[in-house]
């Protein structure tokens, strides 16, 4: 059934953003979402996760055919949808592996045996190529950019959820961790994880391969295609490819 997205339409503060968005992002695909600044992208990612900001005045989100469209973001997170953010926050005093093993009992229920919980962490960050001590370390507090995603990618891999938003995630990275954070995002959709790869940058999608492309443009979804579609925007840019 997947996680779909049915003639959505979003206002912010009074303004009319997205208009008439339809998608259904299936498990184990990848459906990269493209679009020059201000089309509307990182509205549609915190609409998608139930940001009170963010106001849904038409359609509906769906998850496996449970509709999540006025749910909470705890809700809607317990439903499957996780959100990587484009500018992930510090959390002082709250260290990764005490964050790790409260959001995953609070998303799965009941006990979590600490060995197998430790030993997934640590398979995670060795993945990533994350240092271990910085399980012990304050939530993004002094991280580097490059760090604070893969942070956000170490989440996405120890939470295990149906589907993931990732908004930007390469936005920032040298080329070695894009291919770090690509590998991850890969092991994510062989693992059955529906992706909505939100991104500015054809590269990303030479270590990613979509399923789909989408362009998005003035809060409408102009375009979809296959990967080839990517290539054409960077060529030519947005508005030229736009039917």
């Amino acid at each position: 059934m997947g996680f779909s997205v049915d003639h959505l339409a979003v206002r912010v503060e009074g303004k009319d953003i997205l208009h008439d968005v339809t998608f259904v992002v299936e498990r184990g695909s990848v459906h990269a979402l493209m679009g020059p600044n201000g089309s509307g992208k990182t509205t549609l990612a915190s609409a998608l996760m139930g940001h009170p900001r963010y106001t849904i005045t038409d359609g509906s989100i769906a998850v496996d055919g449970k509709d999540v469209t006025h749910a909470k973001p705890d809700e809607r997170a317990k439903a499957g949808i996780f959100l990587s953010f484009q500018y992930p926050v510090e959390i002082p005093g709250v260290s990764v592996q005490n964050f790790l093993r409260t959001a995953w009992r609070s998303l799965h229920g009941g006990k979590l045996d600490h060995a197998v919980f430790s030993a997934r962490l640590k398979g995670a960050m060795e993945e990533l190529h994350i240092e271990l001590a910085f399980a012990k370390r304050p939530i993004n507090e002094g991280f580097s950019g490059g760090e604070k995603k893969r942070m956000e990618m170490l989440q996405l891999a120890v939470l295990q959820p149906k589907y993931a938003i990732l908004d930007e995630t390469d936005s920032g990275l040298d080329v070695d961790a894009m291919k770090v954070v690509a590998a991850s995002i890969e092991r994510a959709r062989h693992d059955g994880v529906g992706i909505l790869l939100i991104t500015h940058y054809p590269r990303m999608l030479e270590y990613v391969v979509p399923t789909v492309v989408h362009v998005l443009v003035d809060g409408r979804l102009t375009q979809s295609g296959g990967k080839e579609l990517a290539y054409d925007i960077e060529r030519v840019g947005y508005r030229e490819i736009t039917p």
